[in-house]
């Protein structure tokens, strides 16, 4: 198999390269030196530069790379990848995803129906996600609208005390949607 097989395939994703100039891969003559301890040791020569991080034991790595002079720091490039991947790691499980869940209610719903519907919805919301209430219409039912907006009225009026209305109550085709959002604390 080639590899221009392999990238057709739909969630195929190549390996991502870091590009941060490091070493040798530093294009520019003349750069700004900070140190490993963050201390500017001033405007240097490339070889000089290289030298100076090879007799710490370091990498010289190009910080800012578009800035006049270049800007490279001194330091271990393994670590900093390492510190880099955790903080996007911690800054990953720091985010919240909201979902939107869908709740299907009729227009000619019983109210043991429309309880349990509720009741889930209810719980959705309290876990965060937001929710997307729809009446859909079917035949005749078309020529009756006016049911089913009575029906996502009643299913807003039954969360507003752990949601707000986000999109009130709009058709869409046969399907007539709200949408509910839980409440900022």
């Amino acid at each position: 198999m080639e590899v221009n097989d392999i990238s057709r395939r739909g969630n195929f994703k190549p390996p991502q390269r870091d590009m941060t100039p490091i070493n040798e891969r530093i294009r520019a003559h003349e750069m700004l030196v900070v140190g490993p301890d963050k201390e500017q040791l001033g405007l240097m020569k490339k070889s000089e530069a290289l030298e100076l991080a090879a007799d710490k034991n370091m990498d010289l790595v190009c910080v800012a790379p578009t800035a006049d002079p270049v800007v490279c720091r001194i330091m271990d490039y393994g670590r900093y990848k390492y510190e880099k991947q955790r903080h996007e790691r911690e800054s990953r499980k720091k985010q919240v995803t909201v979902s939107l869940k869908e709740i299907r209610l009729s227009a000619n719903i019983e109210d043991h129906d429309f309880n349990t519907k509720l009741k889930n919805a209810r719980k959705f919301l309290e876990k965060g996600d937001k929710v997307k209430a729809s009446v859909r219409f079917r035949g005749r039912e078309m020529a009756n609208t006016k049911f089913g907006h009575a029906m996502l009225k009643r299913f807003a009026t039954e969360c507003e005390d752990i949601a707000d209305v986000e999109a009130h109550p709009k058709m869409d085709g046969r399907q007539m949607f709200l949408i509910v959002a839980p409440k900022k604390k």
